[in-house]
């Protein structure tokens, strides 16, 4: 199975929402993740799916990995790709598992770590 190229960068406008969903996904740290759920949440509108619009659309220039389905999954087809960064950062995973543990990486925007 092929996998797919990572989110990209779309040269087309950007809203305010697209603006503050990247913003806040730039300011995870290393190791930490939120879910679509989240972000959506944090910004304060939207749901999920419209996190993941953006993502999908606008994604690759922000540490996408660290955005990940509610239960640690990574986006749809990006399993190998999001791995490899999930090692090199040490988010810590379930045990057997290609999901993320979220309770212990997912960040909740305030804390700096």
């Amino acid at each position: 199975m092929v996998e797919p190229p990572a989110p990209r960068v779309d040269d087309g406008p950007v809203d305010e929402y697209t603006e503050e969903v990247l913003s806040v996904v730039e300011r995870i740290p290393p190791g930490r993740v939120m879910s679509y759920g989240d972000v959506a949440e944090y910004v304060g509108r939207g749901g999920p799916r419209q996190v993941g619009a953006v993502m999908s659309r606008w994604g690759g220039g922000v540490p996408w990995w660290r955005v990940v389905r509610s239960d640690g999954r990574p986006a749809e087809g990006h399993l190998v790709r999001a791995r490899s960064h999930y090692a090199e950062e040490a988010t810590p995973m379930r045990p057997g598992a290609d999901r993320v543990d979220m309770r212990q990486a997912r960040w909740d925007g305030a804390s700096g770590d």
